[in-house]
């Protein structure tokens, strides 16, 4: 559904070599913001613990990512005959995705939260921002910066890494402090 959604509102924009369209990847980030909806409604609909709904969220939404984006490319290129890093390359992205998705499940929960501190809604907004940008911003910074795929996936990963340290920290203050 999202990706008809884009492919009818954002088509590809048709600029210059080199060219940046800021506006239109934007626009097209900001349509992640049904992932967070349907990760919502994933999690609404799942009876158990907070910490049970966040991992089965998370690894459903992981694993339909890993099928409908990688899988195939993997499967079909790592199986040949010539050895490409590009394979081991989605094979770190692809780990550092479900990172990326457990984070994002779990900020979703914090949020909405009905007991969730005046004092954290800030901090876990900010959180809910990032995940949904991050690909934006990542995007932009190997545009701006020029970066290799190997710094733009190390970039990634560090950029995940602290939104998850973030993310761990208010976690757990959450859940302790209840």
């Amino acid at each position: 559904m999202k990706m008809l959604f884009l492919a009818t509102f954002f088509p590809t924009w048709e600029g210059g070599a080199g060219v940046y369209d800021f506006v239109g990847e934007f626009m097209k980030a900001t349509v992640d913001l049904a992932d967070l909806l349907g990760l919502h409604l994933v999690m609404s609909r799942n009876a158990g613990k907070g910490e049970y709904k966040i991992m089965v969220a998370a690894m459903g939404w992981a694993t339909a990512e890993l099928v409908m984006s990688r899988c195939i490319p993997l499967w079909v290129g790592a199986r040949g005959i010539e050895f490409d890093w590009k394979y081991i390359q989605m094979s770190f992205d692809s780990n550092i995705s479900l990172v990326h998705y457990i984070v994002m499940a779990a900020v979703v929960w914090m949020f909405t939260r009905y007991d969730l501190p005046k004092s954290f809604r800030l901090p876990v907004t900010v959180l809910l921002g990032l995940c949904v940008y991050k690909a934006f911003l990542m995007e932009l910074f190997v545009h701006v910066f020029l970066l290799g795929s190997w710094t733009a996936l190390l970039v990634k990963a560090v950029l995940t890494g602290s939104i998850s340290l973030c993310s761990l920290f208010l976690f757990v203050t959450l859940v302790h402090s209840n």
